[in-house]
């Protein structure tokens, strides 16, 4: 979470009176690796919507279901872009798990999470973390260390979680990932986890953009047919688009910490 911020001076510095997004995602998923500014920014979200952290919660279960059923389906290359803070497990952690072959890139624009990336994630060779704006794809995918890293003549699967909805209409979304389609193999992936503001009122929209413009990266909710739109030319794996929780849940997983559908999750193929 975090791949793009409208503050450039984030890009090249470590600014850390400016609430950062992905600092924020860390402290709802109860990590340490945040500031006085992103902790008092995520306490005053909370305030306002206190499923937010249940939300975090489940969209990082997502995340490890899609990577082990990708990682099932033979699936060896993972592009993890918009990473933010490192989890544990890690997305190579859970991938490897299934797939002891699997290598993983994380890509952020914070330079912050890049630091504690190269110290926590790169002690394992299959793993890289490179700083990259994903509203700059050409960029990203022409990157030096993940053309090492990765080869993109064979599936790749791209991991998009909590980011998309840090795109703006002006930095047009759908021409990010036609971009990123265009450079894929077939047989490659595309997973997307997406704020929708369909379950919202009109005064929570207007209180949640409100608040997210104070901090690293202004919110941006799209409606579901928004969110499904984004994977033209990619075929969605059944359940489709959905509820993050009810994307092929764990017979014997926790159930959801959240009670509100506002993430929308789906795993889809390029043909």
């Amino acid at each position: 979470m975090g791949a793009t911020s409208e503050h450039s001076g984030e890009s090249t510095g470590f600014d850390t009176s400016v609430p950062n997004v992905a600092r924020m995602y860390d402290y709802w998923l109860g990590g340490r690796e945040n500031f006085q500014s992103d902790r008092s920014a995520a306490e005053y979200i909370l305030n306002l919507s206190p499923e937010t952290e249940h939300v975090a919660r489940d969209n990082r279960a997502f995340l490890h279901r899609a990577v082990r059923f990708l990682a099932g389906q033979g699936v060896t290359q993972f592009l993890d872009i918009g990473s933010g803070m490192p989890g544990t497990p890690s997305v190579l952690d859970v991938a490897r798990e299934v797939n002891p072959e699997a290598r993983v890139v994380y890509v952020d624009y914070d330079p912050i999470v890049v630091s504690h990336g190269n110290a926590l994630l790169t002690k394992s060779p299959r793993a890289a973390v490179v700083q990259g704006d994903l509203r700059q794809p050409e960029d990203v995918l022409g990157h030096p260390a993940i053309r090492a890293h990765l080869d993109f003549g064979k599936p790749v699967a791209v991991l998009l979680l909590a980011v998309l909805h840090f795109v703006s209409d002006d930095d047009d979304p759908a021409r990010i990932i036609a971009t990123i389609r265009d450079a894929l193999a077939p047989g490659s992936y595309l997973v997307v986890g997406h704020l929708t503001h369909d379950e919202l009122s009109e005064a929570g929209i207007s209180r949640a953009i409100a608040a997210f413009a104070k901090t690293s990266s202004p919110l941006y909710p799209r409606t579901t047919s928004q969110i499904r739109r984004l994977f033209d030319g990619f075929d969605l794996i059944d359940p489709g688009l959905v509820p993050e929780p009810e994307w092929r849940p764990d017979a014997d997983g926790p159930p959801p910490a959240s009670k509100k559908t506002v993430f929308l999750g789906g795993v889809a193929r390029r043909a």
